[in-house]
């Protein structure tokens, strides 16, 4: 008898079975899960000891170290002595961080951000924008405020990138596996894992909420990769910038919607709701739509709760870099909210709209989160004028220097960028617990007490461990990408320990302007050649996948890199990363960076460098038009020669050449009879002390609480008395000055016969101006003397305002009043702007209304 098998396909199960530590290690699982571990040197030391070569294959990550822990080590771990006293230390250290109590009577703050650069395991972030909330979270622990993270868990995250034999980026997508992050469930009451839903085109999308505990604080961060959806809805928290723009719309919507019924089921509770970008604008139309269906309110009362609580930070110089998405794949998705909102479809799409009645015109995220936040700020000083220039137009009526979008420049976490070796020097002349006021200059400035050669040999010991490094990872990747083994040898050969490194590291766009160096090969090639004076060139950077320009960058650098002449003197670094990253600006002599001005929004990678010592050589745009001192590195210009960008970028590059040839390689090249450049120390130490600590991410924390935070409480805390009672007539007012504003007549204008007449310096400038408000009470108008200055024929500045006095009401007329001394000779212009004013307005765009007499 012949049997025939019935089911010969293999069925198999997935479980996943927990490693056991012994008891006496049980603290390492502790320490593990909360990635406080990724800035305590301490606790990488401890880890790293565990197994160094380990560790470093699994990208320095303690969870999966400790999952593949071999049993047999445990054990040898458990008995042995130093290890364990220093898990001790380690362990203490910790539970002391912990336990300190929040310091600060403020209010509790949700921080939304589509990525986070938490560490390189943690595959969260792309670029600048995740590196910076990273730090930005790191700092809040460590500043002990009371404040959360929400994002999104990727599975896959942003692409590892590889190279090929020509230079061709090529994009890989390892997985991520969750069971090695330090990653939690938030669980349900019951012990259930709590997941909310988020509808998707007439659908639910069920997302999963994790908790990653960042030292003090925690980040929660939604998954919908799981059995409860779809295959196209799990894809939603697969990669970080990944698909089309409807993808991205279905990401936007999951991160603000998902992200505020996460905060509601976890019932957290802030009273301020920070945007990072314009990624998590959607989260003011859910917070409307709550305030709507919870509260009671109509829509224009819900609006002015939102924005009492909002602050947006926008990270863009440019229009075109603010997502925005079709009126028609909006609908698909939002539709619904018009109705529950209790308004019309074309007022909804209004607010992500310039003209509400251009209906071709996308809806804009920025545009969204302006219009629904109290306070706007750019990423730097001149970010914020930039941004105060592109979005004037939805200010008719005020100048760019009016609009309200003030600025915090960025910075950096100390603790995670910082060199050991460095900060080890700074402490032994800073002194003991200086960390705590960090941004102190005074601190910084005892750098000058610290002898030159014992600071040069440090940083020399950095170079000589990035350059290690360089060698190796070059051998690995040039022989993966069939390079030939002679071509290899004399590239890694050429690599001198001694040469004046540069480092240019970061994303590859066109407008960063990585090749600008080689715009004259010949003049290049003489200085990186000088056998007395030897140069080095480090790259490094990603492409979008989609940015077919700045792939072309990254092909022509390595191009460049594969001539006989260049090997070993420029070089490309594949897959550039956060640890990388601190490799690079730790150990590089100078940090280069050339983007076109102005639209660098702030860099971050730059101020890094000036932590340890590097010295900066860049445009100034970003936070180097406020860090640069002429003494502690050097700058091109921040103004433009040329309209046309060939020409400019022409110029920029013989100014760069004759700066090398001038100052910067005969300044690290003039030494003395110990070998020390004088002249270099003294840059390398006014950068320490006179930029690094401006940068620290210290700084930036207190800027954030001291110009928005705070204020942004109080003005929640007024709308939000008595059931919201403040907004709610806060809404109503504005209706009703909105409905009588057409209606406003000037009947005597009695001022200045500027045609007829010249005013003197020793004269006076009067007016008296009446006007029938239409019923408004002349105490809710302002009316201003507005002074500009022509620059060209369609641009203004403003030079100074005058508030005239109410000096009266009759009869439904006001009557206003000036008198003022003038300020400036010459031609001028000058108009007279009535507008409405109420106490709890934030500033004078609040309600976007003037009218001119």
């Amino acid at each position: 008898m012949t049997l025939t098998p019935t089911n010969t396909e293999m069925k198999l199960h997935r479980i996943f079975i927990k490693n056991e530590l012994p008891a006496v290690l049980a603290p390492l699982n502790r320490l593990a899960n909360n990635i406080w571990w990724s800035w305590d040197n301490a606790a990488q030391e401890l880890f790293s000891s565990i197994d160094p070569d380990t560790f470093i294959e699994l990208n320095y990550n303690p969870v999966a170290l400790l999952e593949t822990l071999d049993p047999a080590r445990a054990q040898e771990l458990a008995k042995d002595t130093d290890f364990l006293k220093r898990l001790k230390a380690v362990k203490k250290d910790f539970d002391d961080y912990m336990a300190e109590p929040f310091q600060r009577d403020a209010p509790k703050i949700a921080y939304f951000s589509m990525e986070y650069g938490l560490h390189i395991s943690i595959k969260l972030y792309s670029g600048g924008l995740g590196v910076l909330a990273g730090d930005y979270l790191k700092e809040a622990s460590d500043s002990n405020v009371n404040l959360f993270g929400v994002g999104l868990l990727y599975r896959y995250g942003y692409f590892n990138q590889e190279l090929s034999i020509n230079g061709d980026q090529i994009h890989k997508y390892p997985v991520q596996k969750f069971t090695q992050l330090p990653v939690e469930p938030v669980r349900n009451d019951d012990g259930t894992w709590l997941k909310i839903s988020v509808p998707v085109q007439g659908r639910i999308v069920v997302a999963k909420v994790w908790k990653l505990p960042i030292g003090r604080i925690n980040l929660y961060l939604l998954d919908t990769d799981h059995e409860d959806n779809q295959q196209d809805d799990r894809a939603l928290t697969h990669m970080l910038y990944g698909g089309d723009n409807e993808h991205r719309l279905k990401q936007e919507i999951l991160l603000g919607i998902g992200g505020v019924r996460a905060i509601e089921a976890m019932g957290l509770q802030p009273e301020i709701y920070h945007l990072n970008e314009g990624h998590a604008a959607f989260l003011s139309i859910e917070r409307l739509k709550n305030h709507v269906k919870q509260d009671g309110m109509n829509f224009n009362e819900a609006v002015e709760a939102v924005r009492a609580s909002s602050l947006y930070t926008t990270h863009t110089p440019v229009p075109a870099g603010h997502d925005h998405f079709p009126e028609h794949m909006l609908r698909n998705y939002l539709y619904n909210y018009a109705g529950e909102l209790g308004i019309e479809w074309h007022d909804f799409v209004a607010l992500g709209r310039l003209n509400p009645n251009d209906e071709g015109e996308d809806f804009n995220m920025s545009k969204l989160s302006i219009r629904l936040s109290h306070r706007v700020n750019g990423v730097s000083k001149l970010h914020g004028e930039v941004s105060q220039e592109m979005f004037t137009t939805l200010y008719p009526g005020y100048t760019a220097e009016e609009i309200h979008i003030g600025y915090v420049t960025n910075s950096v976490h100390y603790p995670t960028w910082i060199a050991n070796d460095i900060h080890q020097l700074y402490s032994m002349e800073f002194g003991e617990n200086w960390l705590r006021d960090q941004s102190n200059k005074d601190i910084w400035r005892k750098v000058h007490k610290i002898d030159d050669k014992k600071l040069f040999d440090v940083r020399h010991s950095l170079k000589v461990r990035l350059l290690e490094y360089v060698r190796e990872k070059l051998e690995v990747d040039m022989r993966r990408r069939g390079e030939r083994p002679k071509a290899i040898i004399d590239i890694i050969n050429n690599i001198n320990d001694d040469a004046l490194v540069f480092g240019f590291a970061r994303r590859f766009a066109t407008y960063k302007r990585a090749t600008l160096l080689f715009r004259d090969e010949k003049r290049l090639l003489k200085l990186i050649n000088d056998s007395e004076r030897p140069v080095i060139f480090l790259f490094a950077g990603k492409a979008h996948p989609a940015d077919q320009g700045g792939q072309d960058l990254i092909r022509h650098i390595i191009h460049v890199s594969k001539k006989p002449e260049f090997a070993g003197k420029v070089i490309f670094l594949e897959d550039y990363n956060m640890e990388m990253a601190k490799l690079l600006t730790q150990g590089v002599d100078v940090w280069l960076n050339t983007p076109t001005r102005p639209l660098e929004a702030s860099g971050t990678s730059g101020m890094k460098a000036a932590l340890n010592g590097s010295v900066n050589f860049s445009v100034l745009d970003g936070w180097w038009a406020e860090g640069y001192r002429p003494d502690a590195g050097w700058a091109l210009p921040l103004e433009r020669t040329y309209e046309e960008q060939h020409l400019q970028d022409e110029l920029d590059a013989e100014t760069i050449y004759g700066i090398l040839e001038d100052e910067i390689i005969p300044t690290f090249y003039r030494r003395d009879e110990n070998g020390i450049s004088k002249d270099w120390m003294g840059f390398v130490k006014q950068i320490i002390a006179e930029v690094a600590p401006t940068f620290t991410m210290k700084r930036m924390m207190d800027d954030y609480y001291d110009r928005f935070y705070l204020p942004l409480g109080k003005s929640q805390k007024a709308a939000s008395e008595n059931n919201w009672k403040p907004a709610r007539e806060l809404a109503a007012w504005k209706q009703e000055i909105i409905s009588k504003w057409s209606g406003i007549r000037v009947t005597e204008n009695n001022s200045l016969d500027n045609v007829n007449e010249a005013l003197t310096m020793s004269g006076k400038f009067t007016a008296e101006v009446v006007i029938d408000t239409n019923g408004i009470d002349g105490k809710d108008l302002t009316l201003e003397l507005c002074g500009y200055r022509r620059l060209t024929e369609d641009k203004l500045e403003l030079i100074r305002t005058e508030t005239f006095n109410l000096a009266g009401q009759k009869d439904g007329m006001a009557t206003f009043k000036l008198s003022t001394d003038p300020a400036y000779t010459g031609v001028y212009e000058y108009g007279f702007r009535l507008r409405p004013v109420h106490k709890l307005m934030p500033h004078a765009q609040d309600l976007n209304l003037v009218f001119w007499v």
